[in-house]
């Protein structure tokens, strides 16, 4: 695993850390205080999703709309208005994020994995090769 890879799993074992003991925590307590309630599920939501709101506001910007970090941000966001509209559950924002991240670290890894052996299978390819022409090695 890269470096980059190691701190996204890192964040992606807090947040789900974070994100499993305020549902238990919720089972037990009631939180009823909605402005509490979204700032503690902001936490393990802005630890796993700051940089994809970070490149999908880069993304605006640059006039790049539609890509994949603007849609997980929308669909994450939409989901927290919608919970503090219905005073509902920010549980669903994490999790949108927190599984997109999984399957980003799946992909980033599977190609690195993909990369290394492909440049391990053009390291033992030989170095010359002769021809042979009418018989005779050229």
């Amino acid at each position: 695993m890269s470096r980059k890879q190691k701190n996204v799993l890192i964040r992606i074992i807090v947040s789900a850390v974070l994100l499993i003991g305020l549902l238990i925590t919720e089972r037990f307590v009631d939180i009823s205080n909605a402005y509490l309630r979204l700032v503690l599920y902001l936490v393990p939501y802005l630890i796993i999703g700051y940089d994809i709101l970070k490149k999908a506001f880069k993304g605006i910007i640059h006039g790049q709309v539609f890509d994949e970090n603007f849609l997980m941000a929308v669909a994450s966001v939409g989901a927290i208005a919608i919970a503090v509209y219905e005073n509902g559950s920010y549980s669903e924002a994490c999790a949108v994020i927190l599984f997109y991240q999984i399957g980003e670290l799946f992909q980033s890894y599977a190609v690195g994995k993909s990369r290394r052996n492909i440049a391990q299978l053009m390291d033992i390819r030989p170095d010359y090769a002769n021809i042979e022409k009418d018989g005779e090695i050229v």
